[in-house]
């Protein structure tokens, strides 16, 4: 009976034993699995990644080229006409006149207005005539008609400049200037300077000749103006194409489809241009713009270029 009831206890274990084998077997093979896959896909991944690698990056390049450095004194006035010359007219002695609410083209000695008296008012020089707003009963301006000549292919505009710039503004400097009625830019220079420099306002007055060839620009208008000085040609790059790490600028020069990054000195900033001193030659190919997608040494392919 004993060893019955020994062989039923021993039986028992052996399917213990066997149902955690199984189950140690299972498990393991689950382990494996997990760390089967997991090699897989890390092989795969690394494998895309190396791939990543070799595929060259498509970038957009430019050429290095030379631009147009200057500092600027930034300054506004109002436009003034080249020249002007005042017409009253009574309106009893106006036997014809053009039509001056058009505000007309007149050429030199061209008749303006005839007169009872059989006088004529021509003009002295070439230019638009327009009538001056008068209110109704000032300077007489309901019995009479008050215009103005003007000659505003060149306008005049009287700035001032602080003294410290007298040892810099020459007659001839160039001068650009911007409204807030058009969205081009307009150019002139300086027409003359003053020999005194204003005790009050320690400043000194300054004339510049703007053109204005289409007469798009009238007198009273406000002109936002630039005097240009120090202005000189040197290499350039794309803002974009700067790379600032702590106080070292770099340039990503392209050969060969191949990302060099290069040291470069950089000086002033016009606009989106940065001028380069040092680091660059003429005509190299450089990275415009994403330094943040390519590396050093990395395969590039130029996708678009521009200027």
């Amino acid at each position: 009976m004993q060893i019955l009831i020994k062989e039923k206890k021993f039986m028992a274990i052996m399917k213990t034993q066997k149902k955690i084998i199984i189950f140690l077997s299972v498990v393991t093979l689950v382990i494996a699995s997990i760390i089967a896959g997991r090699a897989f896909v890390s092989s795969k991944i690394e494998a895309a990644i190396t791939k990543a690698k070799n595929e060259p990056v498509g970038i957009i390049a430019t050429k290095v080229k030379y631009f147009s450095f200057y500092d600027q004194i930034d300054t506004f006035g109002t436009a003034i006409a080249n020249q002007s010359f005042s017409i009253r007219i009574k309106k009893e002695d106006l036997v014809s006149s053009i039509d001056f609410n058009k505000y007309p083209f007149v050429k030199k000695n061209e008749e303006i207005a005839k007169l009872t008296n059989e006088e004529s008012i021509v003009a002295p020089f070439s230019g638009r005539v327009g009538k001056r707003e008068i209110t109704p009963g000032i300077l007489g301006g309901e019995n009479s008609i008050i215009a103005n000549l003007d000659d505003i292919k060149f306008l005049k505009v009287d700035v001032k400049l602080p003294e410290n710039y007298f040892s810099i503004v020459k007659n001839g400097l160039k001068v650009t200037v911007t409204t807030d009625a058009y969205k081009e830019t307009f150019d002139g220079i300086i027409s003359s300077i003053s020999s005194r420099v204003d005790p009050t306002t320690r400043s000194i007055l300054v004339q510049a000749k703007i053109n204005n060839p289409d007469e798009k620009l009238i007198p009273g208008m406000l002109l936002n103006i630039k005097v240009i000085f120090n202005e000189k040609k040197s290499l350039s790059v794309p803002e974009e194409a700067l790379l600032i790490q702590g106080k070292d600028k770099f340039i990503f020069k392209i050969q060969d489809n191949i990302i060099e990054k290069t040291h470069v000195e950089i000086g002033r900033r016009n606009g989106n241009k940065i001028e380069i001193i040092s680091g660059l030659t003429e005509n190299e190919i450089i990275l415009a713009e994403g330094t943040n997608k390519v590396r050093p040494k990395g395969k590039v392919k130029i996708v678009k270029s521009v200027d």
